[in-house]
């Protein structure tokens, strides 16, 4: 993708920032709908080269309004992190279903025929865990992040029958690396072990999860954005399962640590977020597109440890 006008809404968050790097280095002309509620994570020299607007993606007249003359839209917007998300179900829902309509009311109004939805792995909820899972089986969502994310994959797929909208949906899986903040486990475990304080683990730390880089999940990105036709789902994962505990033990021995790993219930609240495995098949996602996520876990974490000592 390159020399076309994209809309990224919640692209000074995490994944999204990493798409707009990635996006302007490509040599596109990038739009930005951010409220800046997490601060603002694309890079200074990044930030100079786009159109950046502070604005609440539900706001839909100011949605329509900027994306006039967009090709896509990149539909990233979202509240994140375990302990948020239970705290704030409703807030949860409402700006990922009104968010939604507003990219879907900003596309049929300007023409744009294409958006691409950040969706998740935690649609599949508790099912499927003797298995990596597939965009085929029976999804089984639990949380009310998870319930608004298949609200609405459904919503796109009613958004191309009815108004011929082309849209993804990727079902991201763990995704981690630079610029993620404590709400997600992979800093928390840095933060507690370069401090040399107890590294909390939910649970026995046997769960296990399916731990994607975030420039692959990326390039994923953008390459199923340049071959869109129709609604599709996608998982983008890496297909390799690890541990919370020995993610644990990789983060402190990494970090020379002496921190203890240390294993606690986890609160009544994040019950239905506490899985006890879950690994994703990148195999549509191949075929589609000749491409998947190829970082190893070691390879990530090596990166991230790297900046953290300069």
């Amino acid at each position: 993708m390159k020399n076309q006008r994209v809309v990224v809404t919640g692209g000074a968050g995490f994944i999204g920032s990493h798409l707009v790097v990635q996006l302007v280095e490509a040599g596109n002309d990038v739009v930005v709908i951010d409220t800046l509620l997490r601060g603002n994570k694309i890079p200074h020299e990044i930030f100079k080269q786009i159109e950046f607007h502070k604005v609440d993606v539900c706001d839909r007249d100011k949605v329509k309004a900027i994306s006039k003359g967009a090709n896509v839209i990149f539909h990233f917007a979202a509240i994140l992190g375990v302990d948020i998300v239970a705290d704030n179900p409703i807030e949860t829902m409402e700006t990922e279903v009104n968010g939604m309509q507003s990219v879907a009311g900003a596309a049929i109004e300007n023409q744009i025929d294409r958006i691409v939805y950040a969706s998740t792995s935690g649609v599949y909820g508790h099912l499927a865990l003797e298995k990596s899972v597939d965009e085929e089986i029976l999804v089984d969502p639990r949380t009310s992040y998870a319930m608004a994310k298949r609200y609405n994959e459904i919503y796109l797929a009613s958004l191309f029958e009815e108004k011929g909208i082309n849209s993804i949906a990727i079902r991201f899986f763990n995704v981690y690396g630079l610029r993620q903040d404590n709400r997600m486990v992979i800093p928390r475990f840095y933060e507690q072990a370069m401090s040399n304080e107890p590294i909390t683990v939910f649970g026995t730390g046997e769960q296990t999860r399916d731990f994607t880089y975030v420039d692959d999940a990326v390039k994923a990105s953008i390459l199923l954005a340049n071959r869109v036709k129709g609604f599709e789902i996608f998982n983008v994962a890496n297909e390799r399962e690890s541990t919370i505990g020995e993610l644990a033990e990789k983060i402190k021995k990494m970090s020379g640590s002496t921190s203890e790993i240390k294993f606690i219930y986890a609160p009544k609240k994040r019950y239905d977020f506490e899985v006890g495995r879950r690994f994703g098949s990148s195999a549509k996602l191949l075929k589609h597109i000749d491409y998947k996520p190829n970082t190893q876990l070691n390879e990530g974490l090596d990166v991230i440890y790297a900046s953290l000592l300069n």
